[in-house]
């Protein structure tokens, strides 16, 4: 029987009755704690229930890692399947004894991470989230695995890059980029001078994105 303990996790606590929550997936070699901070960047007035899992996967050369990485782009098939399969129903066991829909829940995620929180919030037969924010990824291309970018009329997604990141070419969000906005998806996109990180002053501007995401 699934459960909440099959990930190790952190929750970030809202102000009172929460609105809905922000789920944040870190990169590869990270854990849970990597991206907590970042709650009170994009949700100042804690609004929100924060959540931070841990991938399940420890590798070489040390940390959690989502799935076994060997060419950008392509994660490998199993490990990333079987990562994903865990985290979707961890994810949906959380929503559910939170008592509220993923319609008020935003998928967030950084380079493998964000790799995690496209399919999550796109994936063929899953519900569809609030909003979407991927810093530093990639689409993933997992062969006999689907993301739905048919109609997405209006969904909300906030992409960001380095353009000097050597870890993941800033070239696959702006192909990402492409591909949501032929799909019909709102998209809000940054480009920062940086190399494979997260600018903080795009989360800072990211706070009302966040607000109205959550209100439509």
């Amino acid at each position: 029987m699934a459960s909440l303990e099959d990930l190790v996790y952190l929750t970030r606590p809202s102000a009172g009755d929460p609105e809905g929550a922000v789920l944040l997936l870190h990169g590869r070699g990270a854990d849970e704690r990597d991206l907590y901070p970042l709650f009170d960047l994009i949700d100042p007035d804690r609004r929100l229930i924060g959540i931070t899992p841990r991938a399940p996967l420890m590798l070489p050369p040390g940390g959690a890692h989502w799935y076994v990485s060997r060419e950008v782009g392509y994660p490998d098939p199993p490990t990333f399947r079987d990562s994903f399969a865990l985290l979707e129903g961890w994810l949906d066991l959380f929503v559910a004894e939170h008592g509220f829909g993923l319609d008020k829940v935003i998928i967030g995620g950084f380079s493998q991470g964000a790799v995690m929180a496209y399919p999550l919030a796109l994936g063929a037969g899953r519900p569809e989230p609030a909003g979407l924010m991927a810093f530093s990824g990639f689409l993933p291309d997992v062969p006999d695995f689907t993301l739905d970018l048919g109609d997405r009329e209006g969904f909300r997604v906030a992409l960001g890059h380095g353009v000097l990141d050597p870890v993941i070419g800033v070239e696959f969000s702006r192909r990402a980029r492409e591909l949501l906005e032929d799909a019909g998806c709102d998209i809000t996109y940054k480009e920062s001078q940086m190399a494979h990180t997260i600018d903080p002053g795009y989360l800072g501007a990211l706070v009302e994105w966040v607000e109205l995401t959550l209100s439509d």
